[in-house]
């Protein structure tokens, strides 16, 4: 079977197709991952075989307009940038899908024609799989990375991808595929009509060297602070980490930041028993901790929650703030505006969600949801039996 993952240029993206991508490989199919210019380095070092298709879009300015307004933000040329304009149907996301879309279906198709791939697996931004695969007439499969937040613009992308899906003889598709790849935990998912098949949630977050192990435990308990890789991208302003870490520290807690070599310099001054882990995956990193303060990326709720750790979520972006009411809802943590999280009011709530409290109950049920989910080896199975079964509807 040939496999072929697609994702518009964002690490993030990226990083959640490569468990299901290297299990199908694993498994002896064929696997390659296309996307745009701006994201063929970060695949490379994915170890898994990469496609350039497209041209790359300005995904940061067009998602610099998507910032949650705060009282406390003064806008400057450089900071707080007014939102994103341009044409297009629907919400602003909608024109950035699009875009990535356009630049994308072309190159996509193109290559599925000449690979032939016998399913097309993309995430549920990637709108330019779900055409290349109906062109094709193969399976699309959309895999997703978190709580599936497109659900509520279902009925908006059908007439918004219609013209670009009719260039390429797709007219019809779904742009939800064949089927949906959940690797959310029950607790987290959202009511939804489609076919969904459940997947172990397995971390990438990134290749890097294994951290080391921390001292012996002296009785305080550890915090990790972890701000993902979008808000440095948009504006310095909006990368908390720093703060964060500050104002757990006056907690009496050990607290360890993890950050990427370009976020560091970010960080500002902190206490000298702060620990800075540099490009360091986050995964094992938190099996050494006991709570989490973060932006609420969907990558680092689902890691710090396989780790069964309760979440102080503080998101500045739509989507973040929608992975953080999931958390919220299902009583795994606490969510703070950027106006709440003051170091007081910071200090206070990581003080409690370090106690035997609800949330760290709520969050250890969760990470039981996601431990019962079949693993991606065996989602690989499932996928390459839809491709035979509706080869054998086709023949």
């Amino acid at each position: 079977m040939r496999v072929l993952f697609t994702t518009w240029a964002w690490p993030s993206h990226l990083y959640a197709l490569v468990p299901l991508a290297w299990a199908c490989r694993s498994a002896g199919h064929e696997v390659l991952v296309a996307s745009q210019p701006r994201l063929l380095e970060d695949t490379v070092r994915t170890g898994l075989p990469a496609a350039t298709i497209g041209e790359d879009v300005d995904a940061v300015e067009l998602v610099r307009g998507y910032v949650l307004p705060t009282a406390s933000d003064t806008p400057t040329a450089q900071s707080a940038p007014a939102p994103a304009s341009g044409a297009g149907k629907g919400p602003r996301a909608m024109r950035m899908f699009l875009a990535h879309a356009e630049s994308m279906t072309g190159g996509l198709v193109r290559l599925a024609r000449e690979w032939r791939p016998d399913a097309v697996v993309f995430e549920p931004t990637a709108f330019a799989g779900p055409i290349a695969a109906a062109a094709l007439g193969v399976p699309a499969v959309r895999l997703l990375y978190g709580t599936d937040l497109m659900l509520r613009a279902r009925g908006l992308l059908p007439d918004v991808l219609a013209p670009l899906a009719g260039e390429f003889g797709a007219a019809g598709f779904d742009p939800f595929g064949t089927v949906t790849v959940d690797p959310t935990p029950a607790g987290l998912q959202v009511h939804a009509d489609y076919s969904r098949l459940p997947m172990r949630y397995v971390p990438f977050n990134g290749p890097g060297e294994l951290p080391p192990a921390l001292p012996k435990r002296d009785g305080r308990p550890r915090i990790c602070v972890t701000w993902g890789h979008t808000m440095a991208k948009l504006d310095p302003s909006y990368f908390l980490a720093g703060r964060m870490a500050r104002a757990a520290a006056k907690t009496g807690a050990e607290v360890m930041v993890a950050v990427s070599a370009e976020q560091r310099q970010l960080l500002g001054e902190l206490p000298e028993e702060v620990r800075v882990f540099v490009d360091a995956p986050l995964d094992p990193l938190l099996r050494q901790c006991d709570a989490v303060i973060s932006h609420g990326g969907a990558g680092s709720v689902l890691t710090a929650l396989r780790n069964g750790l309760p979440l102080l979520l503080v998101p500045q972006l739509p989507d973040h703030a929608g992975h953080a009411g999931r958390v919220l809802a299902a009583g795994a943590g606490e969510v703070l505006t950027r106006d709440e999280a003051t170091p007081g009011r910071v200090g206070e709530e990581i003080t409690r969600l370090l106690a035997d409290c609800p949330e760290r109950t709520a969050a250890r049920a969760l990470q039981a949801e996601i431990a019962a989910q079949p693993a991606p080896c065996e989602v690989a199975s499932q996928v390459e039996r839809l491709v035979g079964k509706l080869a054998v509807g086709a023949a």
